[in-house]
This record gives structure tokens, sequence and C-alpha cells, in this order.
């Protein structure tokens, strides 16, 4: 248990109170930027701008008239010439669209074998568990379709895109074994490779691999149809980062609109009774101090609960980090009044995990 003393307080932009729980790098508390996003969402605009200029990414998604849009995620980025995607993987190129990677020719990823049972964010309820001799293969994509400052892998945003060599579909279905019994995909986010991550699953499923994604549901919907159903069929499962249910809230934290995620995880939710055990979809929340509190927690779970009170909800704890250092860890008390809230809002198996990254009370 991390136990930060004495924290520093940093005062609102918009309302001027002085909070340890209000980011530096942000400026702005939570209950402004839900009551008072007019003032907020601009200050959060500019603290997102900073963050990507810094990694050399496009500061919001491209909104570019007659420029050419990119159907592959929610973000809809519309491109002029020249210009490229939130991701960073799509260009404007003599007006087509481009891709840097993310194709089953080339995905930009690292990968290692994971020993189960592992830390997965469904590890509590998924097969995989019991797989002692196993490994999970872990891939993790180098881009994202989010630009969330706590972002807790942040280093994938320091590849240089056109000094990787890549890898193909095939490569990495090629690098599972006998003792491979499942893959996932995360990052980063695999929103932004899909049709790398697709082309390869195939593959693997058709050797007898689980397939899981990890995700901020961003994705076309009809690339997670086909993702869903790869996991439907060979035992592995769908987690979706439910990062807030407040659209404000969440463009604060992300830089991008939930609608997408909100109606790809509706989607997806209809299809968990085809296959309860293991569960086809499992969601998460990352409990950050200040922001993500148990009243957000409760409205994410409502929503879950609306569509299967039955799928599991997992609550995870925060460590500073990127351009979040300066907020405390997850209390005790934060995380456990978060675990009420969803119970209360009716789900029936709540889970929270990180513990060892939980603090004292703040």
């Amino acid at each position: 248990m991390f136990d930060y003393g004495i924290l520093t307080s940093t005062t609102c932009a918009v309302c001027g109170r002085s909070s340890p729980l209000i980011a530096a790098h942000l400026g702005v508390c939570a209950d402004c930027i839900r009551q008072r996003p007019d003032e907020a969402l601009p200050r959060a605009a500019q603290a997102h701008a900073e963050a990507r200029r810094e990694f050399g990414l496009p500061e919001a998604p491209p909104r570019t008239a007659g420029g050419v849009r990119c159907p592959l995620c929610a973000n809809g980025c519309q491109m002029g010439e020249g210009e490229r995607g939130f991701c960073g993987l799509r260009v404007n190129q003599g007006g087509r669209l481009r891709h840097l990677a993310g194709t089953p020719e080339r995905g930009i990823l690292h990968w290692y074998r994971d020993p189960l049972p592992t830390n997965c964010v469904a590890d509590w309820v998924c097969a995989g568990h019991r797989q002692r001799g196993y490994h999970n293969l872990a891939v993790f994509y180098c881009s994202c379709t989010a630009d969330c400052l706590f972002c807790q892998n942040w280093h994938y945003r320091q590849v240089d895109l056109a000094r990787s060599q890549g890898l193909s579909a095939a490569e990495l279905a090629a690098t599972a074994n006998a003792h491979t019994y499942c893959v996932c995909y995360f990052g980063g986010d695999p929103a932004s490779q899909m049709p790398h991550a697709l082309a390869a699953s195939t593959r693997l499923a058709e050797r007898g691999v689980a397939i899981c994604w990890e995700t901020n549901g961003s994705e076309n919907p009809k690339l997670l149809d086909r993702a869903v159903e790869l996991s439907r069929r060979t035992g592995g499962c769908v987690k979706f980062d439910l990062k807030a249910y407040d659209e404000n809230l969440h463009r604060a934290l992300t830089g991008i609109s939930n609608r997408g995620t909100l109606a790809n995880f509706a989607r997806v939710a209809r299809r968990a009774a085809e296959r309860p055990e293991p569960p086809l979809v499992v969601a998460s929340t990352l409990l950050v101090p200040g922001y993500v509190d148990a009243e957000e927690v409760g409205r994410i779970a409502r929503f879950i609960a609306g569509l299967d009170p039955t799928i599991p909800y997992s609550l995870l704890g925060f460590g500073p980090h990127f351009y979040m250092p300066d907020l405390p860890c997850t209390s005790v008390r934060h995380a456990e009044e978060a675990e009420a809230a969803a119970r209360a809002a009716g789900l029936t198996r709540v889970h929270i995990g990180n513990r060892h990254l939980l603090s004292r009370d703040y």
C-alpha cells in the first residue's frame, strides 16, 4: 500500500476551489466539468493539445471540410490533404486514405508471453485463470483512439512509426505455440488497428486459441461485431474500459466523446446471454481520484445493469502517471464506496482490482 503523505493542492481554473484531488495539468475540478462545461472543457481541450504536441500527434480529431473520412472508429476523423487522424496511423495523401499501420500487412505492436494465471482485467471470471502451465499471448498495440491524461501505458507514444518495422498479422499469429491458451489485445488500444487484430485472430482461432480484447470500445461497430463473434466461438471475452458515463467528464479525461463507446457496449451487452460462462462481456473502470468517484461509478453501473445486471464489473485502482502524476493513488475508502455504488445500482458481480495500488484514506 502506498502512502503519499501530504498532497499538494491545485486551484480549479473555473470555480477557484483548491484541492489535492484536482490534477494540475487538467486544471479543473470534476464538479465544474459536469456543471459548467462551457467554461471547463476549453481548459481541458488545451490540456490535451499540450500533451499531444509533445509526441507530434494531432491535437484533436480533425474535422476539415471536404477532407477524407476514416471509418475505423467513433472519432470519425475527417482529414484535409496531409493531415493525420487522431490515432496517428491514417493520413490523407493525394485525396486518399493511407494507412501507415494497422492493416493485415503491418501492425505496430509489442508482444510477449504472460504465464497464466495473469493480471488480466477479467482474470477473476475468465477461464484462463485456471489454465496453469499455459500462457496468454499479450499483444500491446502502440496506438490509441483516445488521449487519456492518466494513461498507465503512455510510453507507446514514443514509438517512431517511420522506423518501426512492424509485424504482419500472419507473423503475429505464428508466435503462438502449443502452450498458448489465449491472446489478449490491449495497448494503447486495438480499436486503432482492428483490421490487423482481426486478421491475426482469424488465424489464431483456427489453432484453438481463445480471443480476448481489452478496449475503450470506440471501434467501428461492424469490426466490433467480428471481434465479439471470434471471442464467443473461442471462449474469450471482450473487456470494455468504461472511463466515465458523463460525456463532458469523459471528454475532459480522454479528449474524445464516449457516445460511440456506450452505443457499442450496449450493442455487445445484448449478446452476453449467448455465452454466460465464461462471461462474453466484461466492464471495468479506473477509479481516478477526484474525477471518477462513487457517483460516477453509480451512473456507469446503472447503465450496465439496465442492459444485463450479471455482466462482471471490475473497479481498478489508480496509480499517479503521465499527465496526472500529482493525484494520489485510489484509497481503500474510494474503492469500497465505488463498489457499494455499483452493487446498489443493481450489478451482481463487482470486483475491486489492483488492490496493491490502494492507499490509506486521503
